[in-house]
């Protein structure tokens, strides 16, 4: 067995989550499948072993478990600090990125090249979306038992239009009695890792817990001060400046909701920001929120980010800032809904991690955790028939749903997606390329 490698400075490590925040594509699978190769195999920053107990705690907490697994080894390796910069370069990039092109969308998306682009992508959307609920289904539903949650919980929102939250709550509530009652139905696999050798980390499997690691009542109960007063204090500012029902405020409150949430990933809580952002508070259009999850889709950084477009897209709309200040009332907005959205992630794992170390090898998946996973294919099974209908029947309504002719075009092209995620792997950049590409190839031949 080779020596361990020299413990990374913070500015080396610096660099990494900056360039991670880059080249954070695919999804969160994408994500943590490229932590694992530049931490674990190449740079041998963390043991195989710790890498996955620390994505044991990130998968049970709502939120997005990429960033947070993130902000977990970075916190490891160079306590708060190092938390915080992982965390942040995880999704800064991705922030910066999404608000221009959000400002490209909302200033130039009327022009009809750029229309017919996105056009070809929403098809796009919907398959992937649609893919996303075969793969998770796949992983997610190995009992009969749990394709009746899955069944319950899109039949409670697409039937009977039950709050997102009722649904998770109700799941575990379910997951918990089943768990007593037929416990073979919600035993979940987990991630494990066999001890062995292997070659040496930083943090190796049998590396103490750092000292700024180790739990302390006192240390938590900072913690939790801390984060409390630093969203209290930036929403009161935002109630003071723009009144407690304006915009920003209400962005404020909303996705801090959602946040806590986001059990099951971005795809679980998306039709609970739809149905807000569209039908609540009016900071966007149906369609809009379709183009904007093809844009989260395509840039780095978690799905979820796609708060940021929506924040966007409601400050230019709503222009609390007056009319000549549209692109600084979006950018205000983007990054409103970015700070609330992920603020309480950085609080999961600055208060919650050093119990987690205390408990190493000990942290399992929970019987209403595993409810909760199975609800969620039924969740998203859900957002996938709202965007076809938005998509496959562009003319239809509320009151007259399955109003005006089938668009055979975008349903050709949500096929073909569909078949080229699910049977050909095919990743998901190609896909929405190839659909704008063909969304250009019918602006150029269109009479």
């Amino acid at each position: 067995m080779s020596p361990p490698p020299r413990t990374p400075t913070f500015a080396e490590a610096l660099r990494f989550w900056l360039y991670l925040g880059f080249v954070s594509f695919g999804g969160p699978a994408g994500q943590i499948a490229i932590m694992h190769r530049e931490l674990v195999e190449r740079g041998r920053w963390i043991s195989e072993r710790r890498f996955l107990h620390a994505l044991n705690y990130c998968m049970v907490l709502p939120g997005p478990e990429a960033q947070q697994l993130a902000t977990y080894i970075g916190w490891l390796l160079h306590g708060v600090r190092g938390g915080i910069v992982a965390g942040g370069l995880f999704v800064l990039p991705s922030l910066v990125i999404l608000v221009a092109l959000s400002w490209i969308y909302m200033r130039y998306g009327s022009v009809p090249a750029i229309a017919s682009v996105l056009y070809a992508v929403k098809p796009a959307v919907v398959a992937i979306v649609l893919a996303a609920a075969w793969r998770i289904g796949k992983r997610a539903l190995p009992h009969p038992l749990l394709w009746l949650i899955a069944a319950a919980a899109f039949a409670a929102l697409f039937f009977f239009e039950a709050p997102f939250p009722l649904v998770i709550a109700g799941a575990a509530v379910v997951g918990a009695i089943g768990g007593r009652l037929a416990p073979g139905a919600f035993r979940s696999a987990g991630h494990a890792a066999k001890a062995g050798a292997h070659e040496a980390a930083v943090i190796d499997d049998d590396t103490p817990t750092p000292p700024h690691a180790h739990h302390s009542n006192r240390r938590l109960a900072i913690t939790i001060a801390i984060f409390l007063t630093l969203w209290a204090v930036v929403l009161a500012l935002l109630a003071a400046r723009f009144g407690v029902e304006g915009d920003f405020t209400q962005m404020g409150w909303f996705f801090t909701k959602a946040a806590l949430l986001t059990f099951g990933g971005a795809y679980a809580v998306l039709p609970y920001v739809f149905q807000a952002a569209v039908e609540t508070y009016a900071w966007a259009t149906a369609g809009q929120m379709i183009d904007g999850l093809a844009l989260g889709e395509t840039t780095p950084g978690p799905l979820i980010m796609v708060v940021a477009f929506v924040g966007f897209v409601g400050g230019w709309a709503h222009a609390p800032l007056g009319p000549d200040s549209l692109a600084l009332a979006g950018t205000v907005g983007a990054s409103v809904a970015t700070f609330f959205t992920f603020l309480p992630s950085f609080l999961f794992i600055l208060a919650g991690a050093p119990l987690i170390e205390r408990t190493r090898d000990d942290l399992k998946l929970t019987a209403p955790l595993t409810a909760i996973t199975a609800a969620v294919v039924g969740v998203i099974v859900n957002l996938s028939v709202f965007l076809a209908w938005h998509v496959f029947l562009p003319h239809a309504s509320p009151q007259a749903p399955l109003s005006g002719r089938i668009d055979l075009v975008c349903v050709a092209i949500a096929v073909v997606a569909f078949v080229a995620l699910v049977w050909r792997r095919v990743g998901v950049i190609p896909v929405v390329a190839a659909a704008a590409a063909t969304g250009l190839a019918l602006w150029a031949v269109a009479p």
